[in-house]
C-alpha cells in the first residue's frame, strides 16, 4: 500500500526568551549526544535561565517539525560579526535539510536585524571532524584556531550549492543566467580541474550564446556573441595576466558594458573592472566521491558584491 500522507515540512520560527524550555530542550538533545570531551561544551551547563538571557539578548531561531522542536540556534551579534550559538539539531532528525533551513533563515534574520553585520561566525571544536566538514560545506572558511576550538566565518549573503554532477554544475550557471544582464562581472574561482569552464557551458547556455565554451587559456578570451537578442559572454583567462591592463588590452570586439564578463582566476584581479560583481568559488570534495568518478563532487559557492545585487537572492539557483 502507498503511503500517500504528505511529507512533513520543516518551520523555522524566530523566538525569544519564552521559548527558553524549548531551545534548551533541543540543545541538550543535541550536544548530549555528541561524544565526551574535556573540557565538556559550555552547552551541557546551560540552564533554562541561562538560555533565556541570550536570547534576550539576540534573539534565536527554533525550528518545528509537525510541531516538535528539533533544531535551534542563538543569534549573538559581536561587532561586524553574528555567532551562531548553540547550533544542534535533534538526534535523529539529522540529514533531513534542518541544518540547512536553519542557517538559510539566520540569514534573513541577520539581514532584516540592521545591525551592520557582514558575515556569519560558528566555534566548533577539534574534536568533531564531521562537524568542521558540515560547516565548510556551508562555505565556512576557518579563520582561527584555540585549541580546542575552531572558529569559521562566512559572508552574510554567501549561498552554497552541492554539484554532484558535470550536468548538475551546468545546471547552477544555466539557471543563473537567468539573472544576468549586460554589464555584470563574474569573478570565478577554484582549482585546476574544478569545473569552471563546465559552469561557463551551463552560464552560455543560459544565455543563448553562439559557440562552444570552452577553456580560454591559450587565447587568454574568447567572446561568444548572443542568438537571441541578450547580452554577449566574453570568457576571460586571468591566468597569465599581469593586471588589468592587459585584459583592457585584449581588444575584445565588444565592450564590457554590454556583455556578462566571466573571468576564471581572477581573483585580486578583476575586482577592479566593477564595483559589483559575483565572486564564485568552486570547490572539490574529494572525500564525499567516487576516486574512479571524472567528475567528483563540487560545491560552488556565490558571493554578491555590490549595490548591483542588494536586492537579489540566490538561495532558488540549481
Amino acid at each position: 500500500m502507498t503511503d500517500t500522507r504528505p511529507e512533513s515540512k520543516v518551520a523555522v520560527r524566530r523566538v525569544g526568551p519564552e521559548a527558553a524550555a524549548e531551545v534548551l530542550h533541543v540543545v541538550r538533545a543535541a550536544f548530549g549526544a555528541r561524544p565526551d570531551m574535556d573540557p565538556k561544551p559550555d552547552a551541557l551547563l546551560e540552564t533554562e535561565e541561562t538560555i533565556a538571557a541570550k536570547l534576550a539578548a539576540g534573539g534565536g531561531l527554533l525550528a518545528e517539525l509537525d510541531g516538535e522542536p528539533v533544531g535551534t540556534l542563538i543569534l549573538d551579534p559581536i561587532g561586524s560579526t553574528t555567532y551562531l550559538r548553540r547550533f544542534g539539531v535533534v538526534p535523529g532528525h539529522q540529514g533531513h535539510g534542518i541544518a540547512g533551513s536553519l542557517i538559510d533563515a539566520a540569514v534573513d534574520a541577520v539581514l532584516e536585524s540592521g545591525t551592520g553585520t557582514d558575515d556569519l561566525t560558528v566555534v566548533a571544536r577539534e574534536e568533531l571532524p564531521k562537524t568542521i566538514r558540515f560547516w565548510d560545506r556551508q562555505g565556512f572558511r576557518e579563520i582561527t584556531r584555540r585549541s580546542p576550538l575552531v572558529e569559521m566565518r562566512r559572508p552574510l549573503r554567501t549561498a552554497v550549492f552541492q554539484a554532484p554532477t558535470a550536468d548538475a554544475m551546468r545546471g547552477i550557471g544555466r539557471s543563473l543566467a537567468g539573472q544576468l544582464t549586460r554589464g555584470d562581472l563574474i569573478v570565478l574561482t577554484g582549482d585546476l580541474g574544478a569545473g569552471k569552464t563546465t559552469f561557463t557551458q551551463g552560464l552560455g547556455a543560459g544565455l543563448g550564446v553562439r559557440g562552444h565554451v570552452t577553456s580560454p587559456t591559450f587565447v587568454i578570451a574568447r567572446v561568444h556573441p548572443s542568438r537571441v537578442g541578450g547580452p554577449e559572454l566574453v570568457h576571460v583567462d586571468a591566468y597569465r595576466l599581469d593586471g588589468l591592463e592587459e585584459l583592457d588590452d585584449l581588444d575584445l570586439d565588444t565592450s564590457l558594458e554590454d556583455a556578462v564578463t566571466v573571468v576564471e582566476w581572477g581573483e585580486d584581479l578583476a575586482e577592479g573592472l566593477s564595483e559589483s560583481r559575483l565572486e564564485i568559488r568552486i570547490v572539490r570534495d574529494l572525500e564525499g566521491g567516487d576516486p574512479d568518478d571524472t567528475f567528483d563532487p563540487r560545491r560552488v559557492e556565490i558571493t554578491p558584491v555590490g549595490p548591483r545585487w542588494h536586492a537579489l537572492s540566490f538561495r532558488g539557483l540549481g
